[in-house]
């Protein structure tokens, strides 16, 4: 069931496992550990930005869509859901308890890792 914490959305494990069942064209998935907790497991599908790239980014999210954020215990896609919400994007989910509570299929490796706007705003599509 979701909550709010500091005007941001929170999901829990089973409502992540619903929303990336459904993955409507609408949401986008977003790793924002470092590259080497993604490739030591991450959610098959999930691409990494690692949190710290974010600001760079900007241009690449788009208004209309919602953004779920994923890292280790939640703290961290907390952070970078409040950063775009300050900077107009209003859609924005933090997955509460992160990879630590996440009981669902994981993969190891370096998936997919996001490396310029361009290719964000193609991920956005």
């Amino acid at each position: 069931m979701s909550y709010e914490k500091d005007g941001i959305k929170q999901i829990e494990v089973e409502e992540l496992k619903e929303l990336l069942k459904s993955n409507g064209e609408d949401k986008v998935f977003i790793d924002v550990r470092e590259p080497e907790e993604y490739e030591a497991a991450h959610i098959p599908g999930v691409p990494l930005l690692p949190m710290n790239n974010i600001p760079f980014f900007l241009e690449g999210f788009k208004k209309d869509k919602e953004y779920v954020f994923i890292c280790r215990s939640g703290n961290r896609s907390q952070n970078v859901s409040r950063y775009l919400k300050e900077n107009g994007i209003e859609k924005v989910v933090n997955f509460d308890g992160g990879m630590l509570s996440w009981d669902g299929e994981k993969a190891a490796g370096p998936e997919h890792q996001i490396k310029d706007v361009n290719e964000l705003k193609e991920w956005n599509k």
